[in-house]
């Protein structure tokens, strides 16, 4: 079994075992759009073990047959290779199943128990669960009551023969209180090594290629340090609003639903040092060592390094939407953030006085997720004589869209009057390979069901997180914003945001 994500192309040793995946509230938006169309690409080629089935776990009453026309539907509209193929469906279909229950209904799932039982009789699942938590955070504790309870959750000191393991989707928690208490309920019934904490960012291609970019390029992890580098910027555009999760986002904010998990990961694995292997223990470790090293914020911090905003009405692609507090199911006076913009230090040898500014936020003028190193410009004894002074030299790796890296260099224009001119070195996945990368979720789906716990967050890795971050939560708890909403809908953020980096004599990336 591959026991890290960079396998050698094209060599694969991994071996999926037989399971049965559950997915609780597979009634929902996530089920439709993202989980049945990454499992059914994993079907079209060949991933799945042949001994495999799927079971809609939610309280609407529905058919089998209802369920499977859902999907069929759902995999039409969103996945990335459509339409559906008639004739793997035919097939594919007699593995999908639902079951209708409360989270908390015992008889729900003791009938779970007697379902499952009969489907490891007809496909050969071998009592393989794995439990996908799609629901609101408040049932994650239940859920896992509920299963350990009906014997669902196998002890893996005990039971040897047959696993069962738990996705759980962010937030886990909503400060660093919760998170404790959070873990600490979940360790009643299961084992750490069988909570997988699921954050998509960390299974899209892109990300898992910064190790490879890093660590098997030397002519990168050399420079890949404060001698060389200026700053470091990430940022998570979103270019739409918060559409019908107002109820979710009056209670998480970007803060908790971007930053905290998201962009603390993609951090991480830009400044982390080379692990000692490719076990997930290894790599985590290392990650984990970056969220140990990051600066605590200070007073002082509060006015200077950190900004929060809100979006107001405005123009996005030619359209004109509204502000946040128009937003159905959110507060006419909330003070909830939908930007973050800070400036961190990480405490170490390596990224010594070396700033990373994160800003994540909704209605920005386009969707983009990218993460910026700009080096330090050369001395400067030379070209002196040119206009303008040249610029600094700028990789960047774009997560999304187009995933792909690109190298900004300064070079001569042809002709005697040798004017130098910043020209760009851009690769892209899909041009080069021929192909459009996997869906995060096909990645990760997988890795739960061969035990690949690599890219799934480990629990010192959210506790170091929101260590950093409560604070924040709680100054802003404790004081209102008296400005909001700050930017207007199809901008960058609030001028606050360029006030930081101008202070620093530095600016934002144009995206």
């Amino acid at each position: 079994m591959s026991s890290h994500p960079l396998e050698e192309p094209g060599v694969s040793s991994r071996f999926i075992d037989p399971c049965v995946l559950v997915i609780y509230g597979a009634t929902g938006d996530l089920t439709a759009r993202k989980l049945l169309p990454a499992i059914y690409n994993l079907a079209r080629e060949g991933q799945l073990p042949s001994q495999f089935a799927i079971v809609g776990f939610a309280r609407r009453e529905k058919t089998h047959e209802q369920f499977r026309q859902e999907m069929k539907d759902a995999i039409n509209q969103f996945s990335r290779v459509k339409p559906v193929d008639e004739t793997l469906w035919k097939n594919f279909e007699q593995q999908i199943f639902y079951h209708q229950s409360e989270f908390d209904d015992d008889k729900g799932y003791q009938g779970l128990d007697t379902f499952l039982k009969d489907l490891d009789t007809r496909f050969g699942t071998k009592g393989n669960r794995v439990f996908y938590l799609s629901t609101q955070p408040r049932f994650f504790t239940t859920i896992c009551e509920k299963l350990h309870a009906s014997g669902l959750i196998y002890n893996t000191h005990t039971v040897k023969d047959k696993w069962s393991r738990i996705i759980i989707e962010k937030p886990f928690g909503h400060d660093l209180e919760s998170a404790h208490a959070l873990q600490k309920e979940l360790l009643q019934f299961l084992s750490e090594d069988q909570i997988y904490r699921i954050d998509h960012y960390l299974g899209k291609e892109t990300v898992q290629n910064l190790m490879v970019f890093r660590f098997a390029n030397s002519i990168f992890e050399s420079l890949w340090n404060n001698r060389y580098i200026d700053h470091i910027q990430i940022t998570v555009g979103e270019e739409i609003g918060i559409g019908r999760r107002g109820a979710f986002f009056e209670e998480a904010g970007l803060l908790r639903d971007i930053v905290q998990n998201h962009m603390m990961q993609l951090l991480s694995l830009v400044a982390m040092e080379p692990p000692v292997s490719l076990n997930a223990s290894a790599i985590r470790d290392e990650k984990v060592k970056v969220l140990q090293a990051l600066r605590p914020f200070t007073e002082e911090d509060f006015k200077t390094s950190i900004v929060r905003g809100q979006y107001g009405s405005g123009f996005v692609n030619g359209e004109e939407v509204k502000g946040y507090r128009e937003e159905d199911n959110v507060d006419p006076k909330s003070n909830i953030e939908t930007f973050v913009a800070l400036r961190l230090f990480i405490d170490n040898w390596r990224w010594h006085g070396v700033p990373f500014y994160l800003r994540g936020g909704k209605r920005l003028p386009k969707r983009a997720t990218e993460i910026a190193i700009q080096f330090k410009l050369p001395p400067g004894v030379l070209f002196q004589e040119h206009d303008k002074q040249h610029e600094p030299n700028v990789l960047a790796i774009r997560i999304q869209p187009d995933e792909g890296t690109a190298l900004k260099i300064n070079c001569k224009v042809p002709g005697p009057a040798s004017p130098i001119q910043p020209v760009k070195m851009d690769f892209r996945y899909g041009s080069y390979f021929g192909m459009s990368p996997p869906e995060a979720y096909e990645r990760l789906i997988l890795d739960c069901m061969s035990g690949d716990n690599t890219l799934f967050a480990r629990e010192d890795e959210v506790f170091n997180s929101w260590a950093l971050l409560t604070p924040v939560l709680q100054a802003w708890q404790d004081t209102d914003a008296d400005c909001f909403p700050n930017y207007q809908a199809g901008t960058w953020g609030p001028e606050l945001a360029e006030d930081m980096m101008t202070r620093d004599g530095r600016k934002w990336r144009l995206l």
